[in-house]
């Protein structure tokens, strides 16, 4: 993964801010919801880890990088190991939360050596869904070898090919491998390592039950859209609820309703007299919009202007998932025309002004997502979100100084959010975070003042004056890669200036 990340030196400013953004929204712990996971499948586009394979030989190089330290993790190897068992989960591989697959040797312990002194477990033992020393070993109809469990999720969560060889399978019987669990047993036993226990026949008939659609279950779905067109409100406002709560459940609920009919009566109800139905409904829209089909289909019904509306007028946990369900759509570029295009900016703008602090959040991310978009750079200036985010800058118990410096480094590309930047006290807050705020803070502060500084070369006596060179020169061999290359171009600019510098000695 270090590696990857590597690869966004040669990125356009905007799409390394993107990706910058992206990790940040990935590892934070948000709030449980789904509306992550579209940022989740982006980042694993760019960083390429999108199989399998991929992942289990990335998992593989960051259990060699913990061993070659001696079995000790910084917060950042803390960080990857996180983002992989995140993106691992949105691959529908994580099972039980008590029997957890996890990477191998990546689970986050108070003793992180006690797994990294194990005796090394053959390759051929090692389920290549999960790496885990396997339990029940079976063979598909390719020949190759998975846990029970991790192979079933896998087809549950509707592959019908083989992971490791990315073949269709003719058929999806399993044979036990009997001969291969024998000699796992007696490694385990001659390395004093514990047995993996078997999990009971009646578990693994329940994880088939709840995956499979019933006929009572498809028939429920059908009832409750159904019920969304009734003219009761008590009874819209339960099905609306039972339908988010289904959608939030897996990707083939979300599938499923979709094709049942569900998003035109759920658009229709944004507009309900009743407060928790709309919060219902918008909330179940979010969900069915995590599936990228889903996506189109809800913006082809004509879902943004109401969601924006709700945005603008609805409870705060209706604006909070309305503002989480412009970002999902909006992940979709030509969404993001329409969703600026709708009177939307201005409303996230307001959000963050005055929402909770996980409304400020979600409209935050919708905001930095949609500033991509070059048009929306301007109407979110307009709309009067750089003293905002300044303000987010210096209040630092918000906790929100990340997400205000991302788009503040997307604005400031727009001449726009240049003007409205251009003041002593903003190059102020941007100096003092150069010089003392976070690694990611640095990055973004100094990516902000270079904008400003190539645009007007003024603040550059501006920044001198506040004492940015010492910081600068410091951030330009200890920073990231990329404040390094921030910092770096800043001196350099400093250096075409060179009487600008010896005015301020």
């Amino acid at each position: 993964m270090h590696i990857q990340l590597k690869r966004a030196k040669g990125r356009a400013n905007t799409q390394d801010v993107e990706l910058s953004m992206d990790i940040m929204i990935a590892l934070s712990q948000k709030d449980g919801r789904n509306a992550d996971i579209a940022i989740l499948e982006r980042l694993a586009d760019k960083l390429q880890l999108q199989t399998v394979s991929e992942l289990n030989m990335e998992s593989r190089a960051v259990k060699k990088f913990i061993k070659e330290k001696g079995g000790e993790m910084g917060e950042i190897t803390e960080q990857i190991i996180y983002l992989l068992n995140k993106l691992k989960g949105m691959l529908q591989m994580q099972i039980f939360e008590e029997n957890r697959i996890g990477f191998e040797n990546l689970v986050l312990s108070r003793n992180p050596s006690e797994k990294i002194n194990s005796p090394a477990i053959p390759e051929d033992y090692i389920c290549p869904i999960s790496l885990d020393l396997m339990k029940d070993p079976v063979i598909v109809a390719t020949g190759q070898t998975y846990e029970r469990l991790c192979i079933q999720k896998w087809w549950d969560s509707g592959h019908k090919t083989c992971p490791k060889t990315q073949q269709v399978l003719p058929h999806l019987t399993l044979t036990p491998n009997y001969a291969l669990r024998s000699l796992i047993s007696q490694w385990c036993e001659t390395n004093g390592v514990e047995l993996p226990r078997q999990l009971g026949s009646s578990r693994m008939t329940r994880l088939s039950k709840s995956s499979d659609f019933s006929f009572e279950e498809k028939a429920n779905i059908d009832v409750l859209v159904q019920n969304l067109s009734c003219r009761q409100v008590d009874v819209q406002r339960a099905a609306a609820g039972e339908l988010r709560l289904l959608a939030k459940r897996n990707a083939d609920n979300r599938i499923f309703i979709a094709e049942a009919g569900a998003v035109p009566p759920l658009v229709k109800l944004l507009c309900s007299t009743d407060a928790k139905t709309q919060e219902h409904a918008v909330t179940a829209l979010l969900n069915l919009s995590i599936h990228e089909r889903n996506k189109g289909l809800i913006v082809q019904l004509g879902a943004i202007h109401p969601v924006t509306e709700l945005l603008k007028h609805g409870c705060m946990e209706a604006r909070e998932n309305s503002a989480a369900t412009l970002f999902s759509l909006s992940v979709i570029d030509e969404n993001k025309v329409k969703i600026g295009a709708s009177g939307a900016i201005s409303a996230l703008v307001d959000l963050l002004r005055d929402g909770t602090i996980r409304g400020k959040k979600d409209a935050a991310t919708a905001l930095f997502n949609l500033s991509m978009c070059q048009a929306n750079k301007a109407r979110a200036v307009r709309a009067g979100v750089v003293p905002l985010l300044l303000e987010l800058l210096v209040d630092e118990s918000i906790g929100m100084v990340d997400e205000a410096l991302a788009i503040l480094s997307i604005l400031a590309t727009h001449q726009d959010g240049q003007s409205a930047l251009g003041h002593q006290s903003a190059i102020h807050i941007l100096v003092k975070l150069i010089c003392s705020g976070s690694a990611r803070n640095k990055e973004n502060a100094a990516a902000v003042l270079l904008a400003l500084c190539i645009n007007d070369s003024s603040h550059l006596l501006t920044g001198l004056q506040f004492g940015v060179y010492g910081p600068l020169i410091e951030l330009s061999h200890n920073g990231t890669s990329r404040a390094k290359r921030k910092a770096k171009a800043l001196l350099e600019l400093m250096s075409e200036h060179e009487q600008i510098y010896k005015s301020t000695c």
